[in-house]
């Protein structure tokens, strides 16, 4: 088998590892979050692990999987070559360094390490049969895919309608973590006396959308002959709150 044959073999075989390690490790997380959260995307939920899951394992099985894979590929040849199992065999242990680089993660990072890394010398070794006796190799690509799709589908039929997203829950977003914390947490105005200032603060909603909404947070004070005003806005929907308008001056209190 040349070069190219066996360059072919290895980017299967990693493309097909990633996968389907990511789409185990992505059920994990998913089965976890189904216990503790409310059935909401969960097609996306999937989706978004899947994707962080990828480019982990993808990197590593790329990079430091390939590298040593060819390295007991080529020893595999010279030495063993009717030990196929010990072949196999090596690529798990060698899996097992995970556990090492990132040690506060250990027993489960070998694990999963080891169970990707004999999958990956798995595939190779039945790749590497297939294309000996000249048989097509596509399903390696196409399975996963029909997995991730099939599971994807799943998560998202059994997920449950999100609830509306209300004027209530755009205020709390727009002023969860800004100075706009201090005003009413509703439709409604404040008053009271701030370092002998006379001030009002006023919590405003506006809909602009479906479930989408202009939260204003007006503030004026007044202490004998002086007068002033401020004024934030923020475009608010389920996803973020977006700075919309900003006029007036800083309070003096």
């Amino acid at each position: 088998m040349n070069i190219k044959d066996a360059i072919k073999r290895k980017i299967t075989a990693t493309f097909f590892t990633t996968a389907i390690t990511a789409i185990v490790l992505a059920c994990a997380y998913m089965a976890a979050v189904m216990r503790s959260s409310p059935l909401y995307q969960l097609g996306e939920g999937f989706s978004s692990m899947f994707i962080l899951y990828s480019i982990y394992v993808g990197a590593i099985v790329l990079i430091y999987g390939n590298i040593i894979s060819a390295g007991l590929e080529y020893i595999h040849k010279k030495w063993f070559i009717n030990h196929t199992w010990f072949y196999i065999l090596l690529h798990g242990l060698f899996g097992l360094v995970n556990g090492i680089i990132f040690p506060e993660f250990s027993l489960v990072l070998m694990l999963s390490g080891m169970a990707a890394a004999l999958l990956y010398a798995l595939i190779d070794r039945w790749i590497y049969s297939r294309m000996k006796a000249q048989k097509k190799i596509k399903g390696f690509f196409i399975f996963p895919v029909f997995l991730f799709v099939s599971l994807w589908l799943c998560f998202q039929i059994i997920s449950e309608t999100l609830p509306p997203f209300t004027k209530e829950e755009a205020i709390e977003f727009a002023a969860d973590g800004t100075p706009q914390d201090v005003f009413p947490k509703k439709e409604g105005k404040w008053k009271g006396v701030i370092n002998g200032y006379n001030v009002e603060r006023e919590t405003s909603v506006k809909e602009i959308g479906k479930e989408k909404y202009i939260v204003t947070f007006t503030e004026r004070w007044a202490k004998g002959t002086e007068k002033g005003s401020s004024l934030f806005s923020y475009e608010v929907d389920r996803q973020s709150a977006t700075a919309h308008s900003m006029e007036g001056e800083e309070p003096p209190y």
